[in-house]
């Protein structure tokens, strides 16, 4: 059987009300385009019903498929997703889907040639911010500068949710990937950036979604402490050694 050209995978915890909107709409989308695809729900922990639901899903679509990944974080997931993908591209999306989903052509060749990495940026040159609070902005705007001082320069959103490798750049990056946590991100991009790899960002409509889960002040001092594990495990060269 001939690979898909394109995987989505969802990290989902405790989704069990997000992710059915969610499904329906990439599900129909999906079956709108002329290139094969696949769709991996990496259920990652819940204490809903977040994997009956995906299952549901699956057993009426060929296409997607329910991974059970125990233990939680959404690195963890994400690591599991894009190394059990079989897509020519790999999308890893939030199960929210605060990024209008017909936004996932621009992540595929045309737009990506030449690129092993497309990011969505809020922050990039035409890109749509809706609904957000100043407060969330100004937060997200201050830990961004953390990251570009400490270990991303350049990068204006390292953690945005939909970001598009291609299936041989996820498999240099996701074996290499120690981090399980929110900081997973950064990880993935430094190690691409010490590869050698291409990283671009493009930019996006994004709504924002006020029954977010991310809190942005102990999510930040867990980035900062990250960030120096990053640098440490570069320095004692975990990040080039072949897994």
């Amino acid at each position: 059987m001939n690979p898909p050209f394109l995987s989505i995978i969802i990290p989902a915890h405790n989704e069990e009300t997000r992710l059915p909107h969610t499904l329906e709409q990439a599900l129909a989308f999906l079956k709108t385009q002329d290139y094969a695809s696949e769709i991996l729900v990496v259920e990652n922990g819940s204490s809903d019903r977040t994997h009956q639901v995906a299952q549901e899903f699956a057993q009426r679509h060929p296409s997607l498929r329910v991974i059970r990944e125990t233990e939680r974080g959404k690195g963890r997931a994400v690591r599991r997703g894009m190394l059990e993908a079989r897509g020519q591209y790999r999308f890893m999306c939030d199960a929210d889907l605060s990024m209008p989903i017909e936004q996932v052509n621009r992540f595929l060749p045309p737009h990506a040639q030449g690129a092993d990495i497309l990011i969505g940026s809020r922050e990039a040159a035409a890109s749509v911010r809706e609904n957000e609070p100043l407060y969330r902005h100004l937060g997200g705007r201050a830990i961004n500068l953390i990251i570009r001082v400490l270990i991303l320069p350049g990068l204006q959103d390292t953690q945005c949710g939909f970001k598009c490798f291609t299936a041989a750049a996820a498999e240099k990056i996701f074996p290499r990937q120690t981090l399980a946590g929110w900081s997973f991100d950064i990880e993935l991009l430094y190690i691409a950036r010490r590869l050698g790899l291409t990283v671009r960002e493009i930019p996006i409509r994004w709504r924002f979604n006020p029954e977010t889960k991310l809190s942005a002040v102990q999510d930040a001092l867990r980035m900062v402490r990250d960030i120096f594990r990053i640098h440490r495990n570069a320095r004692r060269g975990d990040y080039d050694r072949n897994p």
